[in-house]
């Protein structure tokens, strides 16, 4: 019985990562190009009292074991990186990845991460940034004579200005793939980091080397499943409250063999 105390204890604490993950899905249910999380579960180690195939006679063998197991754990939180719905906005500098691929973002440091947030916008200088003020990488810079702005599938960015009747290309965007995408390091504020588990990244012009493709005046929406996270969110409540009978049970149990001396 105490045994079952600290067994309905694991899944207390596996239960209530998923219920954790699951609110910081639901959080981020309108986040452009957030992809949601998974939780993976593992069982724990196993008290063998008797191995299955085990020998009961001369020439027997025992048909089942008799293995009692210690609880389970969250092995790992994986990142579903299926493609969000497109929302039109008719924002010129707002990219949609129809496919494959991160745009690769440049810190003030030196560091590159990658994202898929295609909110663009431009700086003071005219160099095209995130929200938050990261340079695109490779730069590319909007001139300020420039009366409109043109991403084409490919990721070529051209402008038109006065005077002149043919479109000017001011820079082309590249796209990042990696081998394991669900290895990479989530960061806050829409980027990941490379990772040992993600691979180093491949660059490519969008729609080349399994890329996706740029479309223009569209964002990518997050990839979460309001309703299915909501049937995750009462499955993780409800195998809370069992476990948590769990242990009240087990307790229950050793209070009625502590009365039998009395």
């Amino acid at each position: 019985m105490i045994r079952a105390l600290f067994t309905s204890a694991t899944g207390v604490n596996a239960q209530q990562v998923v219920i954790d993950n699951t609110a910081n899905n639901l959080a981020n249910v309108n986040t452009n190009g957030f992809k949601r999380g998974q939780a993976d579960f593992q069982d724990l180690i196993y008290v063998n009292q008797r191995t299955p195939g085990a020998e009961a006679a001369q020439g027997l063998t025992v048909p089942t074991g008799l293995q009692v197991g210690s609880g389970a754990r969250v092995a790992g939180i994986t990142k579903i990186f299926t493609t969000g719905a497109p929302t039109k906005t008719d924002n010129p500098l707002d990219i949609f990845i129809e496919g494959d691929g991160f745009l690769q973002v440049s810190l003030p440091n030196g560091d590159i991460r990658y994202t898929r947030d295609g909110a663009l916008r431009l700086n003071a200088t005219g160099n095209l940034v995130t929200s938050d003020g990261f340079m695109i990488s490779p730069q590319i810079t909007i001139p300020p004579e420039a009366q409109s702005i043109m991403i084409a599938s490919d990721g070529t960015v051209s402008v038109m200005t006065a005077g002149s009747p043919t479109p000017t290309t001011v820079g082309q965007l590249t796209l990042a793939r990696f081998p394991n995408p669900a290895g990479l390091s989530a960061q806050g504020r829409n980027l990941f980091a490379e990772t040992a588990s993600s691979g180093a990244p491949t660059t490519a012009t969008p729609g080349l080397n399994g890329t996706g493709m740029i479309r223009q005046g569209m964002l990518e929406r997050s990839n979460v499943d309001v309703v299915a996270e909501l049937v995750n969110l009462i499955l993780a409540q409800r195998a809370y409250e069992f476990n948590t009978r769990s242990i009240r049970t087990a307790d229950n149990m050793l209070s009625e063999t502590s009365q039998l001396i009395r």
